[in-house]
């Protein structure tokens, strides 16, 4: 086999997620229940191959050059003009066809369900990237789900801060998803502006200077919602909102799920120590891996951000903590929190008295009361 050829069927596993292509289609040319097809697909089957495959613990060469990652990488390049597709297509196509109300919701629930497991994740890769072609289609992806502030609060905050108080999307010991959504929602947009206002302000810049990426945002949503105005109407603009909630909501849940009760140690004088592969849930599922492109090594790449997906990590209990299951499985136990708190409280507890022994008080981390950096973004 070729050398072309073995770094081809290499990338395959990576493209399952254009199965939900196809079963948006179905959805929508069928309607009914069809819909359902599409979160099966991405939730259930994978973690039904999860059960059947295992775990996949073997590491690539980080060494190896880019060029040999071309199919890895071009399956993130082709998801915006796909996603797009479903989204604007779905929107024409409801708008005009013979779907019933119900039918419609279902088929934008379907959609957001893509445009959330696969199209944030993207956008996630795309983002961490220096290419400005990828992160704006990184920016197109955000900007199709209404949350392109992702970008600055992802870039800014989350990973300066990620596993302390500072970090709104690090998860607190006991908090339950439903309140931890809420406290994102609200605090996130107005944390990822004060971030650019104050990275202009270090420049001698105003916040409202032309180089403030929210300009970015806020034109490329506007865009996104007068196309789904221009081809559906108001009706066509809610089910947009619709499929751009439904895809916020899983992005949240797995941000719920990365970090759930970890805590870096508190140095003090607002301090903490370096980010470590404790710091994040680490999952070694191969089939969920496939679908979201290595995300659930997440130890890895919080701990080498600039890693391209293909090239992270796993890592052994005695560096990482484990899930027991793979994303999609665990975020359907944390939309039940007394079901959540009963699998994972117990790995939390056991993590300290393991990472951290001389940490005999805790009700501070709990609290998230610690004292908050002097310098912070």
């Amino acid at each position: 086999m070729s050398d072309a050829r073995a770094r081809l069927f290499d990338a395959l596993p990576f493209w399952l997620s254009l199965g939900m292509v196809p079963l948006a289609m179905i959805a929508a040319r069928f309607g009914g229940w069809w819909w359902v097809l599409m979160p099966l697909y991405a939730w259930y089957l994978m973690t039904m191959l999860d059960v059947v495959l295992g775990l996949n613990s073997e590491n690539a060469d980080t060494d190896t050059p880019e060029a040999l990652l071309f199919w890895h990488r071009a399956i993130t390049v082709i998801w915006f003009p796909l996603q797009a597709a479903m989204i604007f297509g779905g929107i024409w196509f409801a708008t005009r066809g013979e779907l019933s109300g119900l039918e419609k919701l279902g088929l934008f629930f379907g959609i957001g369900t893509a445009s959330g497991t696969i199209g944030i994740v993207y956008a996630h890769e795309l983002l961490h990237q220096r290419n400005p072609v990828e992160r704006w289609l990184g920016d197109l992806l955000l900007a199709s789900t209404l949350y392109s502030h992702f970008r600055t609060e992802h870039l800014l905050i989350h990973h300066s801060w990620v596993a302390t108080p500072r970090d709104a999307v690090s998860a607190r010991y006991n908090e339950g998803f439903f309140r931890f959504f809420w406290r994102v929602l609200r605090d996130c947009p107005k944390s990822a502006w004060e971030a650019e206002a104050r990275r202009l302000a270090r420049a001698g810049r105003s916040k409202l200077d032309r180089r403030n990426p929210f300009w970015r945002y806020g034109a490329l949503q506007l865009a996104m919602l007068a196309l789904a105005l221009a081809l559906g109407g108001i009706q066509g603009l809610l089910l947009f909102l619709w499929q751009a909630f439904v895809a916020v909501w899983q992005l949240e849940l797995t941000n719920y799920v990365e970090h759930y009760g970890l805590t870096r140690k508190h140095l003090g004088e607002g301090r903490y120590e370096h980010v470590l592969p404790r710091h994040s849930w680490n999952a070694s599922h191969k089939a969920t891996n496939w679908l979201l492109i290595n995300l659930q090594r997440h130890s890895d790449h919080h701990y080498k951000p600039d890693r391209r997906f293909p090239l992270l990590q796993t890592y052994g209990e005695e560096e990482a903590p484990q899930l027991p299951m793979g994303y999609p499985a665990m975020t359907f136990l944390a939309m039940i929190p007394p079901l959540w708190r009963r699998r994972m409280n117990p790995r939390v507890r056991a993590w300290r008295r393991q990472f951290y022994p001389e940490i005999k008080d805790w009700s501070a981390y709990n609290s998230g009361n610690l004292p908050r950096p002097r310098n912070a973004l």
